[in-house]
C-alpha cells in the first residue's frame, strides 16, 4: 500500500523546567510541523512555555498542548489513581494555560496530545478517555480542537468513541519506539522499547509514510495507519533523525510541509 496523505512530523517540545534543560528544541523546532508543548505539570513553567510558542511562532509550527498527570519528579511517566472529574479538571487547567499564553502572542493551540502515563491510560481506560474528551470538548469554540492519541490497529472504534463527545481525532505513530504485537507501545521498563540504532528509526518511519505494515517486536506485522509521526526530542538520535524523516516525508510525491 502506497501512501496518499500527507504525514505531519511532531515532537514533545518545552519540556525544560527553571534552570534544567530538557532537548534541544532550537534545533529540532525548524524541522517539524507540530509541537507538544508541556504544560506545567510533567515539565515546563510559565517563562518554558512562553518562550516555546514564540520558538514554534517563528518557524510556523503548529502547537499543541502536551498535558499529563501532575508529577514533576517522575516526568509524567507514572500511572495516578485520578477519577474522570479530576483527569477532566487537569486537562482543562493545563491546555487553558497554554491557550491563555498562546493568545497573547496572537497564536492559538491547535490540538491536544496527552504526555506519558496520562497518554498511555487513555487508551487502556475507557474512562480516562472519556474524561480528556469532555475536557477537550468544554475548550471548543468555533473551531475543533482534535484530540492527539496513539494509532492502533482499533483506529475506527476509536474514532467512534470521539465522535460521541464531538471530538475529532489525530492517530499518531512513532518513528524511534517498538510495538508490541497488540499493536501498542511497547513499555518503557523494557530496554528495547526505544530505538537506538537511526537505521530502525528510518526504516519504520519509511513504513509508516508509505502506509505499510511495521514489525512488532517479536516479528509481526500490523497494519497501523497514521496522520502524524512523531519523534522525540529527548533521543539521542533526535536531531539527525528528524533531519532525516523530514527529508524522507518531503521527499513523498503527496506529501508536503503543513
Amino acid at each position: 500500500m502506497t501512501g496518499t496523505k500527507t504525514i505531519s512530523l511532531n515532537a514533545d517540545i518545552g519540556e525544560s523546567f527553571g534552570a534544567w534543560v530538557m532537548g534541544a528544541d532550537e534545533l529540532i523546532m525548524p524541522h517539524i510541523d507540530c509541537a507538544n508543548v508541556a504544560c506545567g505539570f510533567h515539565a515546563a513553567d510559565p517563562l518554558t512555555m512562553s518562550r516555546t510558542l514564540q520558538l514554534a511562532k517563528e518557524h510556523k509550527v503548529s502547537v499543541g498542548a502536551h498535558p499529563s498527570y501532575p508529577d514533576l519528579v517522575g516526568f509524567g511517566r507514572r500511572h495516578m489513581a485520578c477519577s474522570a472529574e479530576e483527569v477532566t479538571a487537569m486537562v482543562q487547567y493545563q491546555v487553558g494555560a497554554l491557550q491563555a499564553l498562546a493568545a497573547g502572542r496572537q497564536m492559538s493551540v491547535d490540538y491536544v496530545k496527552p504526555h506519558g502515563a496520562l497518554y498511555n491510560d487513555m487508551l487502556s481506560d475507557g474512562n480516562t478517555f472519556d474524561a480528556i474528551c469532555e475536557a477537550i470538548k468544554a475548550l471548543q469554540r468555533d473551531d475543533q480542537v482534535p484530540l492527539m492519541i496513539m494509532a492502533t490497529p482499533h483506529n475506527q472504534a476509536w474514532r467512534k468513541r470521539a465522535e460521541e463527545h464531538g471530538v475529532t481525532l489525530i492517530f499518531e505513530g512513532f518513528a524511534d519506539r517498538a510495538y508490541d504485537d497488540n499493536g501498542h507501545l511497547r513499555s518503557r521498563q523494557y530496554s528495547d522499547a526505544v530505538f537506538q540504532n537511526d537505521e530502525q528509526i528510518i526504516e519504520q518511519a519509511q513504513r509508516f509514510n508509505n502506509g505499510e505494515k511495521i514489525k512488532s517486536v517479536n516479528g509481526e506485522l500490523l497494519d497501523i495507519q497514521i496522520d502524524s509521526l512523531c519523534v522525540h526530542g529527548d533521543n539521542p538520535q533526535a536531531i539527525s533523525t528528524i533531519k532525516h524523516i523530514r527529508s524522507l516525508l518531503t521527499k513523498n510525491p503527496e506529501s508536503n510541509n503543513q
